[in-house]
């Protein structure tokens, strides 16, 4: 066993000892521990980013033999465009894993990149989006047998405040949605889960299958939707090598607005695209990546290489891979939570539109 490092000097009081402390959490695995401070972060969407965020990471009556890392996170920013924002994350497990809820709930005020609908659509000129936008999606699973889980999924969305500015093209033609819309998606959920850690699988594998139907405004948003997302964990060699696959797809038949389309991009698939950079009724996306947590020369610090192909289309059968999109890219990982194994990430995505800088905590899917 390594021996105990003294606490250095700075980290004996004031600012020094909240940072030390931060950086080196040694609360055990099985306590519970809710971090409050300050981050920075980089996206496309967004610019330069800061915020507060509190995390709170537990098992279930603290045992880490039976049940899984339960995580909620609250996070609140503001950028340097004068965006502003709030989300709220959970996945939750009850006692022996008996209940599953999985969500998130967030609002955003900030103006965002359109760029049309299609996978012909144009990285030139794109219009932006003024809005206010809220969302609340939540699964309520309870376990059938095993890993398996089922149960109702709600999904609200709200855009209002809704403006288009002009471009240098002139176009006139906006969107379904365009003066702004109000969806409530109810539906199923079936969900295959055996992962222990949701923030950084090592080995597992997750599938989640959805069927979701609009039941406001009707009258005009009339549409139903199925959702897919595959992911596979298998440890290479060591544990400290995974490699990790996903697979997702959705699927929208009706009148849906141009915010609820299938958005391809962004930091969790694609990256390296912006989010929404292509937007359409289905999409079919695929990704593979191999991490190093930690490097085998480094207690704390890891690293991956990623790479993914996804498309978008009106119709399923118009799915073409000719039409598909590739993005690769890698980045660098820090151990933040050593007991639970947990990572801050730094990832850049290289596609042939450009690259994208990311910074999060927890793998990207």
């Amino acid at each position: 066993m390594l021996a105990q490092q003294p606490t250095p000097k700075y980290a004996q009081r004031g600012l020094g000892r909240f940072i030390y402390q931060t950086l080196n959490d040694t609360s055990s695995t099985a306590s519970s521990r809710v971090l409050v401070f300050p981050t920075a972060g980089y996206a496309p969407e967004t610019s330069l980013e800061i915020g507060v965020r509190a995390f709170s990471l537990y098992y279930a009556k603290d045992d880490t033999l039976v049940n899984r890392l339960s995580e909620i996170v609250l996070y609140g920013f503001v950028t340097l465009r004068g965006q502003f924002g709030a989300q709220l994350e959970n996945a939750v497990y009850s006692d022996k894993n008996t209940y599953y809820l999985l969500g998130r709930a967030r609002y955003q005020q900030f103006p965002l990149l359109y760029y049309g609908i299609g996978p012909e659509s144009s990285p030139d000129n794109p219009l932006l989006v003024s809005s206010s936008y809220v969302q609340f999606r939540q699964r309520v699973l309870r376990k059938v047998i095993g890993n398996l889980y089922a149960g109702p999924e709600v999904d609200l969305q709200s855009l209002q405040g809704v403006s288009f500015a002009r471009d240098n093209r002139g176009t006139t033609e906006l969107p379904l949605g365009a003066r702004g819309s109000t969806t409530l998606e109810l539906g199923a959920t079936l969900v295959y889960d055996n992962r222990k850690n949701v923030l950084n699988v090592r080995k597992g594998a997750f599938v989640e299958v959805a069927a979701l139907r609009n039941l406001l405004q009707r009258n005009t948003f009339d549409f139903q939707r199925i959702l897919f997302d595959g992911r596979l964990y298998r440890p290479l060699g060591n544990r400290n090598r995974i490699l990790a696959l996903q697979a997702t797809g959705m699927f929208i038949n009706g009148n849906v607005p141009f915010n609820s389309l299938a958005l391809l991009g962004g930091e969790n698939t694609m990256r390296g695209y912006y989010l929404g950079r292509y937007r359409d009724k289905n999409l079919l996306a695929a990704q593979a990546e191999l991490r190093w947590l930690p490097f085998s020369f480094s207690r704390r610090w890891g690293g991956t290489l990623f790479g993914g192909l996804g498309a978008v289309a009106p119709s399923v059968s118009q799915l073409q891979l000719n039409q598909a999109r590739w993005a690769v890219g890698g980045g660098v990982r820090f151990l933040f939570f050593q007991k639970k194994d947990v990572y801050l990430r730094a990832d850049l995505g290289i596609t042939r539109e450009g690259t994208g800088v990311y910074f999060s905590l927890g793998e990207a899917f």
